[in-house]
C-alpha cells in the first residue's frame, strides 16, 4: 500500500466530493463517460482490483470508503486509459479493512485538457473477514456460472436483457466465480433467431459480434458487447468477479496447436493468434489481480476468511493438444499443479473450493460430432488413468495421502446444471478420499447435455437438469447458476442449484469434517 498511499488525498477534499478544480467542469456536455460501468475483482485478503473504461484518453481517479456517503473516503490516481488498452484501466487496492463493505466511486480526467471530469460511476464489494474474526461473523457466500452469449443467444431487449444476472445480485453473494466462456468469439449473433415453436429471439447486434472474431479489435468488441446489458452493468458494480477462461474466448475447443483450415469463416488459420490476441482482450477486460505484461497467470488462491479458501485454476493455457494418446499428460501442467498441491496443504480454511472452468468426470469430445479426441480430462475408457487423467490421479491422491479434507470442485462447460460425487468404491482408480464437483451453466447460452461419464474416478449423479432437445433456448429454460453459502457459526456449507429466475433446483448441504 505505501506506493498507493503517496498518491491518496486524505481530508476535507476528498469526503463528499472532486477538487473544487475539477468539478467545475463536471457539467459540461463533452466530459468523459463510463459506457461499461464499473467492476471489482479478484478480491482477496490482499485487497481488490478495481476496473473501469473510458470513452477517450482519460485519467483514472477513484475514491474509496467504508461508508456509503464516503465520509472517510481516500483517493487514489489511477493509470491513464489510452487506446493502446483498448481504454480499459484498473488499479489495485490493498490495505482494506477485513469484513468491511468497500465502497468506491471510479471517474476519468480527460487527458485532452486535464480540466474536464467524468461523472462518478460507484461500485461496492465486501471485504472478506480477517482470518482470525469469530466464527459466527464469518459467513460467505458465493454464486458461479459459465458461458455468456453464445450459440446464437445474445442480448434480448424483448426480455429484459441476460436478467439471470438480476437474479444473481438479488442473492447479496460476496464474489462470482465465471468458469469460462466469458464471450463466445466463435459464435457470431444475427438480429433473430427462430425457435422450433415458431417464436423468435430478437438479439441486440454490434459489427463486432456479426463475424467470428480474428483480430484484436474484434475479441475486444466482443467483451464490450456482454457490457450492453443492464443487468450485468449494474451487477459487476455491487458483485465482485473471479474470471476463469476456456475454449470460446477463442474458438471451440482451441489448443494452442489448433488448426482452423477446414473452417471457411476464419482468414487466420492458426489458434495461437487467435488465442494470443484474445489472451490481451481478456486482461484488459477481466478485473484480474496481475496487469498486462508478462505471461497470464491465473490460477491462484483467494482466502474469505477462516472457513472458505477459492483455487481458481487455469485448464485451457498449459494442455496439450486434444487427443487420447498415452503420452499427452498435459493439462494443468507442472508448474500448475505443483502450486495447487502446495495451496491445497497450506490451506487452514475450512472448505478448500477448486473453481475448473471443465468438469473432471464428464466426457467432452474434441469433436462431439464424430466422439473423437478429448477436449476435457476424461478419455472415455472407464479403466485406470491415462494421458491427461495421470494429473488429477496424483493430485486425488495427494489430498488423501496429506489428509487434506473438504476439497470440493465448481465447474461448468457442458450448459446444464448437475451435482456429482465423486467415489472411490465405484471407481477404477480409487486412491481418493470422495467429493462432490457441481456443475453449473450457461448464463446465457444454449442448453445442452447430458454428456456421458468415464468411470476412471466414479462420478455419481446426485443432481442433474438435462434440456429437452440440443440448443435450448434461453426463453425454455436453458440458463442456471449454483450458490454456495457457507454459515460461520457451524461452518454449514449449502449449494443450491438455481433457474434464471432464482428459483431453487436442488439443495445439498454438507458438514464440514
Amino acid at each position: 500500500m505505501s506506493r498507493l498511499r503517496r498518491r491518496t488525498i486524505l481530508g476535507a477534499s476528498a469526503l463528499a466530493a472532486f477538487p473544487p478544480r475539477l468539478y467545475a467542469q463536471i457539467a459540461t456536455a463533452s466530459r468523459p463517460r463510463l459506457l461499461q460501468g464499473v467492476q471489482a475483482g479478484d478480491v482477496g485478503a490482499d485487497g481488490a482490483t478495481i476496473w473501469s473504461r473510458a470513452d477517450r484518453p482519460a485519467r483514472m481517479i477513484v475514491d474509496y470508503a467504508t461508508t456509503e456517503h464516503f465520509t472517510d473516503a481516500r483517493r487514489v490516481e489511477g493509470p491513464s486509459a489510452l487506446e493502446a488498452t483498448d481504454f480499459t484501466s484498473r488499479i489495485r487496492l490493498g490495505d482494506l479493512p477485513p469484513g468491511q463493505t468497500v465502497f468506491y466511486r471510479v471517474a476519468y480526467l480527460d487527458l485532452g485538457d486535464l480540466k474536464t471530469l467524468s461523472e462518478p460511476v460507484v461500485g461496492r464489494f465486501r471485504m472478506p473477514p480477517a482470518s482470525g474474526a469469530p466464527a459466527s461473523n464469518t459467513d460467505a457466500s458465493f454464486v458461479w456460472s459459465a458461458d455468456t452469449a453464445g450459440q446464437g443467444w445474445g442480448i434480448n431487449p424483448d426480455i429484459g436483457g441476460m436478467t439471470i444476472y438480476e437474479s444473481m445480485r438479488r442473492l447479496a453473494p460476496d464474489f462470482f466465480v465465471h468458469c469460462g466462456d466469458t464471450i463466445y468469439a466463435d459464435n457470431p449473433l444475427a438480429s433473430e433467431k427462430k425457435l422450433p415453436d415458431g417464436r423468435l429471439w430478437k438479439n441486440l447486434v454490434t459489427e463486432a459480434k456479426s463475424k467470428v472474431a480474428e483480430s484484436l479489435t474484434e475479441f475486444r468488441g466482443n467483451h464490450l458487447y456482454n457490457f450492453l446489458d443492464d443487468n450485468l452493468r449494474r451487477f459487476n458494480a455491487e458483485v465482485p468477479m473471479i474470471a476463469l477462461w476456456d475454449d470460446h474466448e477463442v474458438v471451440d475447443n482451441w489448443t494452442w496447436e489448433r488448426r482452423l483450415d477446414a473452417d471457411p469463416r476464419y482468414k487466420v488459420k492458426d489458434a495461437r493468434t487467435l488465442a494470443i490476441a484474445s489472451e490481451r482482450a481478456f486482461r484488459e477486460y477481466m478485473p484480474l489481480a496481475d496487469g498486462l505484461d508478462g505471461p497470464m497467470r491465473l490460477y491462484r488462491r483467494f482466502s474469505f476468511g477462516p472457513h472458505l479458501d477459492l483455487f481458481r485454476l487455469d485448464m485451457r493455457s498449459f494442455r496439450g493438444p486434444n487427443t487420447v494418446a498415452a503420452s499427452n499428460t498435459a493439462y494443468l501442467g507442472d508448474e500448475q499443479l505443483a502450486w495447487l498441491k502446495h495451496a491445497l496443504k497450506s490451506s487452514k480454511a475450512t472448505w478448500k473450493i477448486v473453481a475448473a472452468d471443465m468438469p473432471l468426470g464428464l466426457v467432452v469430445y474434441d469433436d462431439w460430432r464424430t466422439k473423437t479426441g478429448a477436449d476435457g480430462l476424461a478419455n472415455a475408457d472407464d479403466g485406470p488413468p491415462l494421458g491427461r487423467e495421470l494429473e488429477i490421479a496424483g493430485l486425488l491422491a495427494f489430498i488423501k495421502r496429506e489428509g487434506i479434507h473438504n476439497v470440493h470442485w465448481i465447474t461448468a462447460d457442458v450448459h446444464y446444471p448437475a451435482t456429482h460425487r465423486y467415489d472411490p468404491a465405484r471407481a477404477t482408480f480409487s486412491d481418493f478420499t470422495p467429493f462432490y464437483e457441481f456443475v453449473s451453466g450457461p448464463l446465457c447460452a444454449g442448453g445442452f447435455g447430458p454428456n456421458a461419464f468415464d468411470r476412471t474416478f466414479g462420478p455419481q449423479i446426485v443432481f442433474q437438469k438435462t434440456p429437452s432437445r440440443i440448443d435450448l433456448s434461453p426463453l425454455e429454460g436453458s440458463c442456471h447458476f449454483g450458490h454456495v453459502k457457507i454459515e460461520g457459526r457451524t461452518g454449514l456449507m449449502t449449494v443450491t442449484h438455481r433457474d434464471a429466475a432464482g428459483g431453487i433446483l436442488h439443495t445439498l448441504e454438507l458438514a464440514p469434517s
